[in-house]
């Protein structure tokens, strides 16, 4: 903690100009990128797993809170892949340093020619869907969706900060020895790079997909499935997970395999990413530091588990129908009591009797 408030404190009154803020904002676009990919790849496995719990996961997507979420992601996304590009591609031209800050104003000014025509496009399906005057969860019932995320958070840093101090106990503890290089950290460093570079077109292809050609409205629209031939018919998030995992060019589940892809990339190097940071900050506490990276290791390994059994799954039978029932109990009490108050017209045998009284 003393780390952290160090480095904020120097940061604020460190002026090291462009490069300093590139490498905050790095961290900061990497950190909003990961915290999205605990939620997605969580949520999406409720497809398959619990479709009910992917109902009400959608429709938080759907709410303003999220709506704004989703711009900010957009963003967060941009910049870092393209600053992770210029990183990687100066580290492995050392001669090119000395067009380091040139390179981080080209990445600011590419981030913004990006995000301008995306922003437009998006907020193309924010307007169409508002202007439906659609049934939206309130940011109360938002908030309490995203508690159990914050419970399992929670559980993984106690759990991991217990784990260190029993491996501490276990084989010692010497104060102010700090990590050194190895093999394993020069693999980390190249892999980091490398990966980095490799999830640039898998990444923007989602994004353009899910956010751009077809907005997190249309999962529950009666429309094509973004990639497919087929049609949502029910409308649901869940048939649309369904038909878009399923579908098959050339006898290989397309999608299964690019979402697999993306899942084991982005978390290993989002999560690497994660120790990075978080050791950073705790170099002086063996036990923090050894936390930090039971912590990482903990994430990674869920993520690709959860997110590995999802896409090796199907969408069980039924599972279209729970979460059609699903949608009815969060819209149709709504739905219910506009109905229930409206005025309805009087017999014809009763408006004449109350005319002659």
């Amino acid at each position: 903690m003393t780390s952290l408030v160090y480095t904020i404190n120097e940061l604020l009154r460190y002026r090291g100009a462009v490069g300093q803020w590139s490498w905050v904002l790095h961290r900061i676009t990497g950190l909003g990128v990961l915290l999205f990919l605990v939620l997605h790849v969580i949520d999406t496995s409720w497809a398959v797993f619990y479709p009910e719990l992917y109902v009400r996961a959608i429709a938080s997507y759907q709410s303003p809170l999220f709506t704004l979420g989703e711009f900010g992601l957009v963003a967060c996304v941009v910049y870092h892949a393209y600053n992770g590009f210029r990183v990687a591609l100066i580290d492995f031209r050392p001669k090119w340093w000395k067009h380091q800050q040139r390179a981080a104003y080209i990445v600011l000014a590419a981030t913004a020619i990006t995000l301008v025509p995306v922003f437009i496009l998006m907020f193309r399906h924010v307007l169409h869907f508002y202007e439906t005057a659609p049934e939206v969860l309130s940011l109360f019932d938002v908030l309490k969706e995203q508690l159990p995320f914050v419970a399992g958070i929670a559980v993984a840093v106690i759990a991991a900060i217990l784990f260190s101090a029993v491996t501490g106990l276990i084989l010692g503890d010497k104060k102010g020895s700090a990590p050194k290089s190895s093999k394993l950290e020069r693999f980390w460093w190249s892999f980091m790079r490398i990966s980095g570079v490799l999830i640039i077109p898998l990444v923007f292809g989602h994004l353009a997909m899910m956010h751009v050609l077809q907005g997190v409205f249309d999962i529950t629209a009666q429309t094509t499935v973004v990639g497919t031939p087929y049609i949502n018919e029910s409308a649901t998030a869940v048939e649309f997970v369904s038909s878009r995992w399923g579908y098959i060019v050339g006898g290989i589940f397309i999608w299964r395999v690019y979402d697999f892809a993306l899942l084991v990339l982005v978390t290993i190097h989002g999560f690497n990413g994660l120790r990075y940071v978080l050791t950073d900050y705790t170099m002086r506490s063996n036990l923090m530091r050894r936390a930090a990276v039971y912590l990482t290791t903990i994430g990674a390994v869920i993520l690709l588990v959860v997110g590995g059994a999802a896409l090796l799954s199907t969408v069980p039978e039924g599972a279209i129908q729970e979460a059609e029932r699903e949608v009815q109990r969060l819209y149709g009490e709504a739905e219910n009591a506009n109905t229930e108050t409206e005025v309805l017209p009087l017999p014809a045998e009763t408006t004449e009797a109350g005319s002659g009284s």
